[in-house]
């Protein structure tokens, strides 16, 4: 049940999103010491698998009959965010965090996109203008035929992809999964899926600060989604929205006081008609759910 506190969700919001640049500035900074993103993006689902674990076995998973209703979706949902995961860890070794971030931002435009196909969805012109605006947006960013595109930038996109994947399977299966299931899926298959491999390239350390973000990494993640959720209970998503952008701001400050990087004028561009695309979409969004009558 929804309780009408929505200073509280807008809090959670924010901080969810802080704890989500912990967890990429942390990336971007022990990729620069030749750590591999494979074996980051385990650790950052083995930390996840844990806590999720120790509170399945305090809490329980929930009801088992969605479960096994649900499971090859469940499994689908995890397997998206792994490979998205991986993915942006890979790019953030070649790419400055803000124009990533950016790039990411693309996920509800994809969402809005797949609805109609997977979905059935109806999509109105503003919408298809939105999306349109938005992918506008992405190629302005990466500057495709500018002198300093990167080829790893076309993949980022592939990411937001899997992220967008992620969120519609997430929409699907919220109203009959808890979300201590979702939470313990999301863990344990991100950490089956990747440990063969982080296990085959694995590069140990000995520095306590990167040990001490090893152990972050998950945690931050778990805490950040765990929050998300949460924030959902106490204002409505098209409350909420807005602030996911926060993400940008966030990326922004630590890229530059962490790397000593600022956005040139094409990401910041870009990422002003992505996050413009984003708000028209939630502001139709939010349109098409209010009940006749209703006034703004």
């Amino acid at each position: 049940m929804l309780s009408d506190r929505p200073t509280l969700g807008i809090v959670m919001m924010l901080t969810a999103y802080l704890l989500f640049s912990v967890v990429d500035t942390s990336v971007k900074w022990m990729l620069a010491l030749g750590l591999p993103a494979l074996q980051l993006a385990f650790l950052r689902y083995a930390g996840h698998f844990v806590i999720s674990l120790s509170e399945a076995g305090l809490r329980g998973l929930g009801p088992i009959a969605p479960i096994r209703r649900h499971f090859g979706l469940l499994t689908l949902r995890a397997a998206s965010l792994a490979l998205a995961t991986v993915g942006n860890f890979f790019v953030l070794t070649y790419l400055s965090l803000t124009l990533v971030s950016a790039i990411m931002f693309s996920a509800p435009i994809i969402v809005c996109l797949l609805s109609v196909p997977l979905l059935g969805e109806h999509v109105g012109p503003w919408r298809w203008g939105a999306i349109l605006l938005g992918f506008v947006g992405v190629l302005v960013a990466i500057n495709p035929f500018g002198a300093d595109f990167h080829w790893a930038a076309p993949l980022a996109i592939l990411n937001a992809t899997g992220l967008a994947i992620y969120a519609l399977l997430t929409r699907h299966l919220a109203g009959e999964v808890s979300s201590r299931t979702m939470q313990f899926f999301t863990g344990a298959v991100g950490t089956v899926l990747l440990a063969p491999f982080a296990i085959a390239i694995w590069q140990p350390s000995s520095d306590p600060l990167v040990l001490t973000l090893w152990v972050a990494l998950g945690a931050c993640a778990w805490a950040g989604h765990e929050l998300l959720t949460r924030a959902h209970r106490f204002a409505t998503a098209s409350v909420l929205m807005p602030f996911s952008y926060s993400f940008l701001i966030y990326l922004t400050i630590a890229s530059y006081i962490v790397f000593d990087q600022l956005p040139d004028a094409a990401t910041l561009l870009g990422a002003a008609l992505i996050v413009l695309s984003g708000v028209i979409i939630w502001q139709r969004e939010r349109k098409r759910d209010r009940p006749a009558g209703a006034v703004s």
